[in-house]
């Protein structure tokens, strides 16, 4: 092929690619479009575990009565019995969209309860983050991270790896092992820095056995009056909890970190109601939930928006929360079936092998 003919090809392939670029959006648009016209016209959302204090969704839920019109209405309720909810009004459903820990996700797809929707910032949502045909995605994250109190514990102590727990003279506290997601998560960090699993937890277990042989394992809840009071000095929590709790008490005294070596990171989806009295409207929360602004409220809330890597946060907003960079050996929960099995062991577990050598 002579240089004339090949420069004329890549230039006409170039437009042609242009083009259909051009249409791609144009379609996205105009599907937009429809959708926005077709949630006005249902007139309102209601949602299941998605209260106004949790994650700043009040102003997700302002922001959508203000720019669309949408009335809304909010019962606060578990994962579990969202999913249960959705199943059991079947077709004479009262809800349009539910927010579930991200391993009820699949539970509720396998439940036959939920109806896919992918907004237009799919392609920025990490694939574990997302059902990939678009019945459940994360709005926002949570991963395990020390909460230190910076008058108890001296500059040259504060750990910033599982590692450095061990090395420490302070006491450490994360909750109610076996029953709280918070406490079991921290576990499996402790796990995933020491070598575990979701099916192996015995390495994190272990490093817990030790801060109890060392007395120094607390059995103090890491609640902000806790906090406040003086009584926990590294707890183990959410970040969005940590950074939360800091800022209501007193931010300058306190540090908030993830580990550096791991942490596990968890998030919540939305899930739409497969009989949805509001169907649009709940693809139009979800659809504004994923867009900046919606990322960007649910930040102010302490959450660590699930595109993140995308976003550039105004600066008041990013001042909330932690680097990036902090977030480089957190990973999420890979094999959902093992932690589930792994979890309910916990109870047992945590009591033979960690509480045993409490002093």
């Amino acid at each position: 092929m002579n240089p004339t003919r090949s420069s004329l090809l890549q230039l006409t392939l170039t437009a042609a690619l242009g083009t259909a670029l051009l249409a791609s959006q144009a379609q996205a648009d105009t599907d937009l479009s429809e959708l926005i016209a077709a949630a006005q016209e249902e007139g309102r959302v209601d949602s299941v575990g998605m209260p106004d204090s949790w994650a700043n969704w009040k102003d997700t839920w302002a922001d959508l009565h203000e720019q669309y019109g949408l009335e809304h209405m909010d019962t606060d309720m578990s994962s579990a019995e969202e999913i249960a909810k959705f199943k059991a009004e079947g077709e004479n459903a009262t809800v349009d969209i539910g927010d579930v820990g991200i391993s009820f996700g699949p539970i509720a797809v396998s439940e036959g309860v939920t109806q896919p929707y992918k907004p237009t910032t799919w392609e920025e949502i990490p694939d574990w983050a997302k059902d990939e045909d678009g019945h459940w995605v994360l709005g926002y994250t949570g991963t395990i991270a020390f909460m230190i109190n910076k008058q108890l514990v001296t500059e040259a102590e504060r750990p910033r790896t599982f590692a450095d727990l061990v090395e420490g003279d302070y006491s450490v506290a994360l909750g109610a092992v076996g029953q709280a997601a918070q406490a079991n998560s921290s576990v499996l960090a402790a796990a995933y820095a020491n070598g575990g699993d979701e099916n192996n937890l015995l390495p994190g277990l272990e490093l817990f056995a030790e801060l109890a042989r060392q007395g120094r394992l607390s059995l103090a809840d890491p609640s902000i009056a806790n906090l406040e009071k003086g009584e926990v000095e590294v707890a183990l929590m959410w970040d969005f909890n940590a950074l939360n709790y800091r800022d209501q008490i007193n931010r300058d005294a306190f540090d908030v970190v993830i580990p550096g070596d791991a942490s596990v990171t968890s998030g919540y989806a939305t899930i739409i109601n497969k009989h949805a009295p509001h169907p649009n409207a709940a693809k139009l929360a979800r659809e504004f939930i994923l867009s900046d602004e919606g990322q960007f409220n649910l930040a102010e809330g302490y959450a660590r928006p699930i595109r993140a890597e995308h976003l550039t946060l105004p600066e008041k907003i990013a001042a909330k929360l932690l680097p990036n960079e902090q977030y480089a050996n957190a990973r999420a929960v890979e094999d959902f079936d093992a932690w589930e099995m792994s979890a309910r062991q916990l109870p047992s577990q945590w009591q033979s092998q960690v509480l045993i050598h409490q002093q």
